[in-house]
């Protein structure tokens, strides 16, 4: 340590340094999150182009050797020599914080990304950059290394194209953990886009493989599209889509100097939603295309909005019975809605910064969508007593599950029923304590036996829990294998869960190695995800990995496990196995195992495998348990049949 404390302990950081000293100030991390969001950085750039009226095809390419390449036919970044730098305005956008057409809203009323951050941080964390710019029937071209340029712009003679190709690769100084683009999320995120702005066609396309994938998405149908996808495995109650698309001006006071001055801007609502017959609602909103995954001011509008209108519809045509009346979570359930709203200077907040903060923005949404909605109701009467029917089904039902919910409040200790099921631990520090969820009394009893009881609880299920994507919450609570879990975990479900009150900080389902196994984990996690989804969006939720074959040796001596059939085709050939007589062990199921056999391959911290679950976007996860376990069957047999080369089948 320095005793003295001068200016020569202060670093000044120049340039692009900063960005390379401390990337995850700039792109939240270097994890597969951060890898990926250097290409949304610059695939923002070319959909604020789309936004401004100036591009209508993006082509998005994953290379080989984990290169990506990003084309638009916008304008083309500008190239001309900046007044402020000297240098090209390319050039500057490319190695300049804070350097972009965005801040005062001329060049684009509204734009997504990090505000001439995005361009100039990828340039930054990449080994090279080139950036090649078709603009005023010129070609350009310059090229740079870990964020400086290696020369100065060139021109590279005439054509006739306009756009922008940015062509970069990550560089692995900085992505230590993970360098290789997954493109299932890739894929995913380019959908939404194109999705969220109608009639943009975007293509992506992964060269990596043997064979060239490319899919191409354009949605002359924008948000409605969007609907109808989340919705095509679900009955809905109508078949049209509600659509609403309106800009409204505002007056808001903004600095100006020591001053602060009226200024006007313009903000864009644009709402699609339909009503099925679900119990659990899909709202998504989003802020300039970016996901608002923590909701903020128009989600509040729209919600205000939902409630004042049908609320008065119903009373003005005498639909409640007496001393009835609605809560907000009766008249979300069984709705899709996706919310969009454009507004030139939005401003986030909440714990990942993804909630809108802006206040006018509630009292918009509400009056355009108010409005509309209201306008829709009185022009199809037998649209809207469907709709009012099913709110009145949903705050019927929530009355009556009230008195279930109160036995839920219960500590679990004080329950007779599952104390003499739940072997808790003795720690009471939820960080260090975790639960098993274990199917049947053989293995329950294996892991109450092999367990370290000091941290690791056992709360064994007997059989398959109810599939709620196709029941009601009043039946859900009427299962015991589900309020004995709500009771063990202590946080509470659905609209009252609460994770912070969390007993356990690891929540292992452990279940046999094959298709029963299988369809007991998807349907637990179904009910996590449904009733309980913070306890995955906060990374409590795992698999156990149990082990498919046991290999010996030498009368026990030499002893290993296999979780897959290479894997035990490997340990064959091992010096251990190879010149002796071996026997092998196929476990039909953790039951088989005894406590010594699954301590040491499936719960010892120290050997186990756990895989945590993780939720990386919403929308699809939600469509996914539909599709699988909803009542839908034809979007079902759609999913094996395109997915049966993946699955293990179990003989």
């Amino acid at each position: 340590m320095v005793d003295n404390y001068d200016s020569s302990e202060i670093q000044v950081l120049e340039g692009l340094e900063a960005v390379r000293k401390r990337p995850g100030m700039y792109i939240g991390s270097t994890s597969e999150r951060g890898l990926h969001h250097l290409v949304w950085e610059i695939v923002d750039n070319s959909i604020d182009e789309a936004l401004a009226g100036f591009c209508d095809e993006i082509l998005v390419e994953v290379l080989k050797g984990e290169i990506i390449r990003v084309t638009d036919n916008g304008r083309g970044i500008p190239v001309d020599i900046h007044p402020k730098t000297g240098k090209s305005t390319l050039e500057t956008v490319l190695t300049v914080l804070h350097a972009g057409g965005k801040f005062d809203n001329s060049a684009y009323k509204v734009s997504g990304g990090l505000h001439g951050v995005g361009s100039s941080v990828v340039n930054a964390l990449s080994e090279w950059l080139k950036a090649t710019v078709y603009k005023n029937g010129k070609k350009y071209y310059q090229e740079f290394h870990r964020g400086k340029a290696i020369a100065d712009i060139k021109c590279l003679g005439e054509t006739d194209k306009h756009g922008t190709v940015i062509e970069f690769k990550a560089d692995e100084e900085i992505f230590t953990e993970v360098s290789v683009y997954n493109f299932e999320t890739l894929d995913t995120r380019v959908r939404e886009l194109a999705f969220l702005n109608k009639g943009l066609k975007i293509t992506i396309t992964d060269e990596r493989g043997e064979e060239k994938v490319e899919k191409s998405y354009c949605y002359e149908g924008g948000l409605k599209e969007y609907v109808q996808y989340i919705n095509d495995n679900k009955e809905p109650l109508s078949e049209e889509i509600l659509y609403f698309d309106k800009s409204e001006a505002v007056t808001v006071k903004k600095p100006h100097g020591d001053e602060l001055v009226d200024v006007e801007q313009v903000i864009g609502v644009e709402i699609a939603m339909q009503y099925t017959s679900e119990y659990n609602s899909c709202i998504y909103s989003f802020t300039n295309n970016i996901k608002t995954h923590e909701g903020g001011y128009h989600e509040d509008g729209f919600k205000m909005a939902l409630m004042r209108v049908l609320s008065r519809y119903a009373k003005d045509h005498n639909m409640f019975k007496k001393d009835e009346g609605f809560k907000g979570s009766d008249l979300i359930e069984g709705l899709t809605a996706i919310i969009s709203v454009k507004h030139p200077d939005p401003q986030f907040e909440g714990q990942t910064k993804t909630k809108l903060g802006n206040a006018e923005v509630k009292e918009i949404v509400s009056k355009i969508f108010g409005e509309g909605l209201e306008r829709y109701l009185n022009e199809h009467p037998a649209e809207a007593k469907q709709i009012i029917d099913k709110a009145l089904m949903a705050s019927r039902a929530r009355i009556a599950a009230q008195k279930a919910r109160e036995t839920v409040r219960k500590s679990p200790l004080d329950s007779i029923k599952l104390a003499s099921k739940l072997a808790d631990c003795r720690c009471k520090d939820p960080a260090l304590s975790e639960i098993y969820i274990v199917e049947g009394d053989s293995a329950g009893g294996s892991a109450k036996s092999g367990r370290e009881p000091e941290y690791q609880a056992i709360l064994p299920l007997r059989g398959k829990i109810l599939n709620v994507e196709k029941t009601s919450e009043i039946r859900a609570l009427q299962n015991n294998e589900i309020m004995s879990m709500i009771q063990a975990f202590g946080t509470g479900f659905k609209d009252e869960f609460d994770v912070t009150k969390a007993r356990y900080h690891k929540v292992v389902i452990m279940t046999d190695a094959d298709v029963d196994g299988a369809h007991i984990r998807i349907l637990l996690l179904t009910f996590f995800y449904r009733y309980m989804r913070g306890l995955i969006e906060e990374g409590y939720v795992y698999s156990a990995c149990p082990p498919l074959y046991k290999i010996s040796a030498g009368n026990g001596k030499n002893v290993d496990y296999a979780y897959t059939d290479e894997e035990l085709e490997k340990l064959k050939k091992d010096d251990r196995f190879k010149n002796a007589k071996y026997d092998v062990q196929r476990y039909k199921g953790l039951g088989e195992m005894d406590p010594e056999q699954l301590w040491e391959t499936t719960m010892d911290p120290e050997r186990r495998t756990l895989l945590r679950i993780t939720v990386d976007d919403a929308i699809e996860a939600d469509h996914l348990f539909t599709t699988l376990m909803g009542d839908e069957v034809d979007p079902r047999r759609k999913f094996i049949e395109e997915n049966a080369q993946y699955a293990e089948i179990d003989a």
